[in-house]
Protein backbone atom coordinates (compact mmCIF):
# COMPACT_ATOMS: atom_id res chain seq x y z
CA UNK A 1 0.00 0.00 0.00
CA UNK A 2 2.81 2.42 0.84
CA UNK A 3 4.35 1.69 -2.55
CA UNK A 4 1.06 2.48 -4.32
CA UNK A 5 0.72 5.75 -2.41
CA UNK A 6 4.31 6.73 -3.19
CA UNK A 7 3.83 5.96 -6.89
CA UNK A 8 0.61 7.99 -7.00
CA UNK A 9 2.29 10.97 -5.35
CA UNK A 10 5.30 10.75 -7.64
CA UNK A 11 3.15 10.51 -10.76
CA UNK A 12 1.13 13.59 -9.71
CA UNK A 13 4.30 15.61 -9.21
CA UNK A 14 5.81 14.43 -12.50
CA UNK A 15 2.59 15.06 -14.44
CA UNK A 16 2.43 18.63 -13.13
CA UNK A 17 6.10 19.17 -13.94
CA UNK A 18 5.75 17.76 -17.47
CA UNK A 19 2.90 20.07 -18.36
CA UNK A 20 0.36 17.27 -18.71
CA UNK A 21 -2.23 19.52 -17.10
CA UNK A 22 -2.64 23.26 -16.77
CA UNK A 23 -0.24 24.61 -14.16
CA UNK A 24 -1.02 27.75 -12.21
CA UNK A 25 1.73 30.20 -11.29
CA UNK A 26 1.33 33.30 -9.15
CA UNK A 27 3.45 36.34 -8.34
CA UNK A 28 3.25 39.27 -5.97
CA UNK A 29 4.51 42.33 -7.83
CA UNK A 30 6.57 45.01 -6.10
CA UNK A 31 9.34 47.49 -6.75
CA UNK A 32 11.68 45.57 -4.45
CA UNK A 33 11.49 42.61 -6.85
CA UNK A 34 12.82 44.66 -9.77
CA UNK A 35 16.52 44.51 -10.66
CA UNK A 36 17.63 47.08 -9.75
CA UNK A 37 14.95 47.56 -7.09
CA UNK A 38 12.71 50.61 -7.42
CA UNK A 39 11.31 52.75 -4.58
CA UNK A 40 7.80 52.35 -6.00
CA UNK A 41 4.96 51.85 -3.54
CA UNK A 42 3.04 50.18 -6.37
CA UNK A 43 1.77 46.66 -5.84
CA UNK A 44 0.21 43.96 -7.93
CA UNK A 45 -0.69 40.33 -8.19
CA UNK A 46 -0.46 38.07 -11.22
CA UNK A 47 -1.89 34.66 -11.97
CA UNK A 48 -0.62 32.78 -15.01
CA UNK A 49 -2.02 29.43 -16.10
CA UNK A 50 0.12 27.63 -18.69
CA UNK A 51 -1.18 24.55 -20.48
CA UNK A 52 1.51 23.17 -22.77
CA UNK A 53 -0.75 20.41 -24.11
CA UNK A 54 -3.57 22.83 -25.00
CA UNK A 55 -1.15 25.56 -26.19
CA UNK A 56 -2.71 28.17 -23.91
CA UNK A 57 -1.38 30.85 -21.60
CA UNK A 58 -3.89 32.66 -19.38
CA UNK A 59 -2.62 35.90 -17.83
CA UNK A 60 -4.52 37.77 -15.10
CA UNK A 61 -3.00 40.87 -13.45
CA UNK A 62 -4.24 43.41 -10.91
CA UNK A 63 -2.07 46.41 -9.99
CA UNK A 64 -2.32 49.77 -8.22
CA UNK A 65 -0.36 52.65 -6.76
CA UNK A 66 2.21 52.92 -9.55
CA UNK A 67 4.48 55.98 -9.54
CA UNK A 68 4.29 56.37 -13.32
CA UNK A 69 1.76 55.41 -15.95
CA UNK A 70 1.94 51.99 -17.60
CA UNK A 71 3.85 51.58 -20.86
CA UNK A 72 4.16 47.79 -21.11
CA UNK A 73 3.78 44.46 -19.36
CA UNK A 74 4.97 40.98 -20.31
CA UNK A 75 6.66 37.81 -19.08
CA UNK A 76 10.45 37.57 -19.07
CA UNK A 77 12.29 34.23 -19.19
CA UNK A 78 14.68 32.52 -18.39
CA UNK A 79 17.11 33.64 -15.67
CA UNK A 80 17.76 32.73 -12.06
CA UNK A 81 16.27 35.47 -9.83
CA UNK A 82 17.11 38.26 -9.26
CA UNK A 83 18.84 38.36 -12.66
CA UNK A 84 17.13 39.99 -15.62
CA UNK A 85 15.97 38.04 -18.67
CA UNK A 86 14.70 38.85 -22.12
CA UNK A 87 11.01 39.15 -22.90
CA UNK A 88 9.41 35.81 -23.79
CA UNK A 89 5.83 36.83 -24.53
CA UNK A 90 4.39 39.28 -27.01
CA UNK A 91 6.18 42.62 -27.30
CA UNK A 92 6.09 45.41 -26.58
CA UNK A 93 3.16 44.57 -24.27
CA UNK A 94 0.40 42.06 -23.63
CA UNK A 95 -2.50 42.45 -26.08
CA UNK A 96 -4.99 44.92 -24.59
CA UNK A 97 -2.97 45.62 -21.44
CA UNK A 98 -4.19 48.94 -19.94
CA UNK A 99 -1.66 51.63 -20.85
CA UNK A 100 -1.30 55.16 -19.47
CA UNK A 101 -2.74 54.28 -16.06
CA UNK A 102 -1.45 53.85 -12.50
CA UNK A 103 -3.86 51.05 -11.56
CA UNK A 104 -5.93 48.49 -13.36
CA UNK A 105 -6.76 44.90 -14.15
CA UNK A 106 -5.99 42.68 -17.10
CA UNK A 107 -7.11 39.23 -18.21
CA UNK A 108 -6.36 37.48 -21.50
CA UNK A 109 -5.75 33.99 -22.87
CA UNK A 110 -3.11 33.46 -25.55
CA UNK A 111 -2.81 30.65 -28.08
CA UNK A 112 0.86 29.74 -27.65
CA UNK A 113 0.91 27.78 -30.92
CA UNK A 114 0.74 31.15 -32.73
CA UNK A 115 3.74 33.37 -33.40
CA UNK A 116 1.70 36.38 -32.26
CA UNK A 117 1.91 35.17 -28.63
CA UNK A 118 5.70 35.43 -28.56
CA UNK A 119 8.59 37.85 -28.75
CA UNK A 120 10.16 36.94 -32.14
CA UNK A 121 13.66 36.94 -30.63
CA UNK A 122 12.56 34.42 -27.95
CA UNK A 123 11.24 32.14 -30.71
CA UNK A 124 14.50 32.54 -32.68
CA UNK A 125 16.62 31.85 -29.60
CA UNK A 126 14.66 28.64 -28.99
CA UNK A 127 14.51 27.48 -32.61
CA UNK A 128 10.74 27.44 -33.14
CA UNK A 129 7.40 28.24 -31.57
CA UNK A 130 7.39 24.75 -30.02
CA UNK A 131 10.87 25.46 -28.67
CA UNK A 132 9.64 28.75 -27.20
CA UNK A 133 6.72 26.95 -25.52
CA UNK A 134 9.06 24.32 -24.08
CA UNK A 135 11.54 26.97 -22.89
CA UNK A 136 8.82 28.98 -21.14
CA UNK A 137 7.40 25.79 -19.57
CA UNK A 138 10.86 24.90 -18.25
CA UNK A 139 11.54 28.46 -17.08
CA UNK A 140 8.23 28.65 -15.23
CA UNK A 141 8.76 25.22 -13.64
CA UNK A 142 12.25 26.23 -12.51
CA UNK A 143 11.20 29.63 -11.08
CA UNK A 144 13.13 31.47 -13.80
CA UNK A 145 10.30 33.56 -15.27
CA UNK A 146 8.81 36.80 -14.02
CA UNK A 147 6.05 39.20 -14.95
CA UNK A 148 6.65 42.89 -14.73
CA UNK A 149 4.95 46.18 -15.45
CA UNK A 150 6.90 49.01 -17.05
CA UNK A 151 5.98 52.69 -16.57
CA UNK A 152 7.15 56.05 -17.85
CA UNK A 153 8.72 56.65 -14.41
CA UNK A 154 10.60 53.31 -14.55
CA UNK A 155 11.09 52.29 -18.21
CA UNK A 156 13.07 49.18 -17.15
CA UNK A 157 10.17 48.04 -14.98
CA UNK A 158 8.42 49.52 -11.95
CA UNK A 159 7.08 46.35 -10.30
CA UNK A 160 7.67 42.65 -10.88
CA UNK A 161 7.29 39.23 -9.36
CA UNK A 162 8.74 35.79 -10.01
CA UNK A 163 6.06 33.36 -11.14
CA UNK A 164 5.92 30.36 -8.83
CA UNK A 165 3.77 27.28 -8.16
CA UNK A 166 2.80 25.75 -4.84
CA UNK A 167 5.73 24.13 -3.06
CA UNK A 168 6.40 20.45 -3.92
CA UNK A 169 5.35 19.58 -0.38
CA UNK A 170 1.89 20.95 -1.21
CA UNK A 171 1.73 18.73 -4.30
CA UNK A 172 2.85 15.74 -2.23
CA UNK A 173 0.14 16.42 0.34
CA UNK A 174 -2.39 16.61 -2.49
CA UNK A 175 -1.13 13.27 -3.75
CA UNK A 176 -1.35 11.78 -0.27
CA UNK A 177 -4.92 13.03 0.08
CA UNK A 178 -5.92 11.58 -3.27
CA UNK A 179 -4.15 8.32 -2.45
CA UNK A 180 -5.91 8.06 0.90
CA UNK A 181 -9.27 8.71 -0.76
CA UNK A 182 -8.58 5.98 -3.32
CA UNK A 183 -7.63 3.54 -0.54
CA UNK A 184 -10.84 4.36 1.39
CA UNK A 185 -12.91 3.68 -1.77
CA UNK A 186 -11.05 0.43 -2.32
CA UNK A 187 -11.66 -0.74 1.28
CA UNK A 188 -15.35 0.23 1.05
CA UNK A 189 -15.94 -2.24 -1.80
Amino acid sequence: MKKTLLLLTLSLVLAARAGATPITYTATLSGLNENPATPSAGTGFATVVFDLAAHSLFVDVTFSGLTGTTTASHIHCCAVPPNNAGVATITPTFTGFPLGVTSGTYSHTYDTSLASAWNPSFVTANGSIAGAEAALAAGLADGQAYLNIHTNAFPGGEIRGVLATPEPATLSLLGLGLGAAALRRRRAR
